[in-house]
């Protein structure tokens, strides 16, 4: 049995923030095709147009290629080039047949020089063919919850069986970017590749270098495509994640974004980790209670006028009657802003805790008798 009971009491939610003094309404004068803007870590939609709408990605593609090559391959294994994994259409690291190259550096020219003889490569070297390799990348888009996503190819030349959303997009790269390996590559100006003529792979995304806390993530371009930016930049705690489809305007575009993120949106701490709740008793045990604590921190990007609408639940058990199990659930904290859930957690039990011993119950009654 659950007991709702004083959050007020028990948890501290930040209202000492500093924004700006006014929320302005962003403009909406995005000339892509179709947009977002995500903070990283909730996920939570800041900005969006035609996010659901199918289109073709280009070498944004790369984003779940060098995902997989990170999760599934030996970063430090020497490939042996073949023959046809070269001479790619479009941007090229010039692999030659029979060259040897570490997977690593593979992944370096696939993100900041965006060859697409890298992304057949590492296709092939993870996965024996590129038509296997695109199985692993559409299951691993349906994991990460990318369901409208079909890839046919590791580099995104056009084909109309290729293509993405805007949504999905931000979905997979908000799941490539928890990955440390794949957030220093993105983020790299430049990488010296270990081959037999050693080559400098510069990066093409010059968020890294034109806007303040740019670090990553990926530029594509096809003439049916048009020109598709997916860019990231960090500030204080927030990291944003910015994506623009067909849009001539494409740097400047997600500036826009970012600047409207950054200027009306704050990570806010709600739950602090660690947080006493309140003591919970227990029966037929030696130990007579224990404390209910928050076991995680939650942060969540609020604008100002927000702060006033998060409401926090928490239900905790009456009490509890020995012996219980280790993982028993003890309390849930729900989260809403507004009427939408937004934080639902569970609290467990972290031991096991015993009953007391018959021998100590038999001398407990005797005792009480007499």
């Amino acid at each position: 049995m659950f007991k709702k009971i004083n959050v007020l009491i028990l948890l501290i939610l930040l209202l000492s923030i500093f924004f700006n003094s006014t929320v302005f309404a962003f403009n909406d004068d995005i000339g892509a095709k179709s947009a977002i803007l995500i903070e990283r870590d909730s996920g939570r939609i800041l900005y969006a147009k035609n996010i659901s709408e199918k289109l073709p990605i280009a070498s944004t593609t790369k984003i779940l290629t060098a995902l997989i090559a990170i999760e599934k391959g030996d970063l430090e294994k020497i490939v042996t080039i073949k023959k046809e994994w070269t001479d790619i259409e479009g941007s090229s690291i010039y692999l030659k047949a029979n060259e040897k190259i570490k997977l690593k550096d593979l992944i370096y020219g696939l993100m900041l020089r965006s060859g697409n003889d890298a992304g057949v490569a590492i296709a092939c070297e993870i996965a024996g063919s590129v038509d296997n390799f695109s199985v692993l990348m559409n299951k691993r888009a349906k994991e990460i919850g990318a369901k409208n996503t079909n890839l046919i190819n590791p580099h995104g030349l056009h084909s109309d069986e290729h293509y993405s959303t805007a949504y999905d997009l931000a979905l997979i790269t908000r799941e490539a970017l928890k990955n440390k390996i794949f957030r220093e590559i993105s983020k790299t100006n430049d990488y010296t590749s270990m081959r037999e003529n050693p080559q400098i792979f510069y990066n093409k995304n010059k968020t890294l270098n034109q806007y303040d806390g740019g670090d990553g993530v990926k530029i594509g371009y096809t003439k049916v495509a048009g020109r598709c930016l997916v860019a990231s930049a960090t500030r204080e705690d927030m990291q944003l994640i910015a994506i623009v489809l067909n849009d001539g305007n494409w740097f400047n575009d997600s500036y826009k974004l970012f600047d409207y993120g950054f200027e009306n949106f704050k990570n806010t701490t709600i739950i602090r980790g660690n947080n006493f709740i309140k003591n919970l008793y227990i029966e037929n045990s030696n130990i007579e209670k224990i404390p209910i604590i928050t076991d995680k921190k939650f942060t969540y990007p609020l604008t100002k006028n927000e702060l006033k609408d998060i409401n926090i639940s928490i239900k905790t058990r009456d009490k509890l009657i020995a012996p219980i199990e280790k993982g028993y659930n003890i309390a849930n904290i729900d989260v809403k802003l507004k009427d939408k859930i937004i934080y639902k957690n569970k609290i467990l039990l972290n031991n096991k805790i015993k009953e007391k011993p018959i021998s100590q119950k038999v001398k407990e009654k005797i005792k009480s008798i007499f």
